[in-house]
């Protein structure tokens, strides 16, 4: 492993080079820097600190498992048996975390929805010592957003930015409790934006920082230079619990279009466009003949949808919302999400090579059960590259090639393929059977196949 040299630099030379990467950053410095000859950020801190608050919580889970405190003892274990499951059991705990005071006069606070979550009693402890009692207003897991409110007087909110405006490479500052330690501040810059795939189940569009966060920190203050709030603190990447340089924080703008919702409604009313998609990659892109298109791929339109409503086909790749840009799957599913039900919303999509807008009405819906098409009774043929494990025939009337079984666990299985599907294209080219379904396989090193449903129809990449 190659060694670090001391490098020594003047500290007049390396004071001039920072101030020189600060004054081109993004971010500005704080005015009441260019007033004194010492580079600190403590007018900016002393500003803002009060409006970050520590919150503690009490309550109690349920849990399975053995019941004797002894099986958690390796000596125990070791020399006698494990006590059998007795079944759920309550179990008390505290935690601890952080706030973020944005409307004094109300006493509304910002956190983490985990910090809140089980919590039957939650205790938030000012800068100046005081601990005061907080109820939750609403809590949204999706979106990890809780608003609570206490009632006390001489609070400090802080002022809230727009993340939609910050960039890779601008210095911000983390606020919170780290380890019960109150009132920690780490600085760093923003190492990158719209992070996903933290929480598969979640709405995320994270801000990336190097900032110092470790546990505690959750539902703390991320700041820019100007002391505005840009992003809630929600998660770091770690495999001992501790900082390594990577955390994620809530971009404002989603946390304030979710605390709205909840201080209006007490949870948040997510909207369904009613659309499966895939994420546009280039290998899905050179199957299906798209070029210099990036977005988000409709493998599917359910019956009866804001969507179908709309005109939206499968097989249109969704570019924009409202004129937003949409990269990804995952984007399109966090702007949709955190649309209202009722919202008109402008689509933009690419079909067929050409550019083209639909409007459509945001509503909640339930996804109609699916029809089975009937079972045909015809020789069995084993398809393989990529379809390993589904057993299939001719359709009738040069329909397709129709999935007669799937074996459970196969690959074909894994790719969401169902028995009674009948696949009708392969990358855009008309299959009538099973032979030119054979034929295209063999021939085509990627595959996104269209299958008809019952009434429904899909795409399916296969990797």
């Amino acid at each position: 492993m190659p060694q670090l040299r001391n490098a020594r630099v003047p500290l007049w030379v390396a004071a001039a080079l920072w101030l020189g990467a600060v004054t081109n950053a993004t971010a500005a410095l704080p005015a009441a820097l260019a007033e004194t000859h010492t580079l600190s950020l403590a007018p900016m801190i002393k500003r803002v600190s009060p409006a970050v608050v520590n919150i503690a919580t009490r309550g109690t889970v349920s849990e399975t498992g053995p019941q004797n405190p002894l099986s958690d003892d390796p000596f125990y274990r070791r020399f006698f048996s494990t006590p059998p499951d007795l079944g759920p059991r309550n179990r008390a705990f505290q935690s601890a975390g952080s706030g973020v005071i944005f409307n004094a006069q109300s006493g509304y606070i910002l956190t983490n929805a985990h910090v809140v979550e089980n919590a039957t009693e939650i205790t938030v402890t000012l800068q100046d010592g005081r601990d005061v009692q907080a109820e939750i207003l609403g809590r949204d897991a999706p979106s990890d957003v809780a608003v609570l409110k206490v009632k006390a007087d001489g609070l400090t909110q802080i002022p809230l930015g727009d993340s939609a405006t910050v960039e890779v490479g601008d210095f911000v500052v983390a606020i919170g409790n780290p380890f019960g330690l109150q009132h920690t501040v780490t600085s760093g810059i923003i190492s990158g934006l719209s992070r996903s795939g933290i929480n598969p189940d979640g709405y995320e569009d994270f801000i990336q920082t190097d900032a110092s966060i470790n546990p505690g920190n959750s539902g703390g203050a991320l700041v820019n230079l100007k002391g505005e709030l840009i992003g809630i603190n929600t998660a770091i990447l770690s495999k001992n619990g501790g900082n390594i340089g990577i955390g994620f924080a809530i971009p404002i703008n989603m946390v304030k279009n979710v605390t709205d919702q909840l201080l209006k409604f007490g949870a948040v009313k997510r909207g369904v466009l009613g659309v499966n998609i895939y994420t546009l990659t280039p290998d899905i892109a050179r199957s299906l003949g798209i070029t210099k298109v990036r977005g988000a791929l409709v493998s599917e339109v359910v019956g009866g949808s804001a969507a179908e409503k709309a005109g939206v086909r499968t097989g249109d790749v969704i570019t924009a919302v409202n004129g937003q840009s949409v990269k990804s799957n995952a984007e399109l599913r966090n702007v949709i999400g955190l649309l209202r039900v009722g919202d008109k919303v402008e689509i933009g999509i690419v079909r067929d090579g050409n550019p083209q807008h639909v409007t459509a009405v945001i509503a909640e819906i339930a996804t109609p059960p699916a029809v089975a098409s009937p079972v045909h009774t015809a020789p069995v043929a084993a398809v393989p590259h990529g379809l390993d494990g589904a057993n299939m025939t001719d359709a009738p009337e040069g329909a397709g090639a129709l999935v007669t079984s799937i074996e459970p666990g196969s690959p074909a299985a894994l790719q969401g393929l169902q028995e009674n599907d009948i696949i009708v294209r392969v990358n855009r080219d008309r299959v009538t059977n099973l032979e030119q379904l054979r034929a295209h396989t063999k021939i085509t090193a990627s595959l996104v196949i269209e299958v008809r449903r019952g009434k429904a129809s899909l795409l399916i990449p296969l990797r």
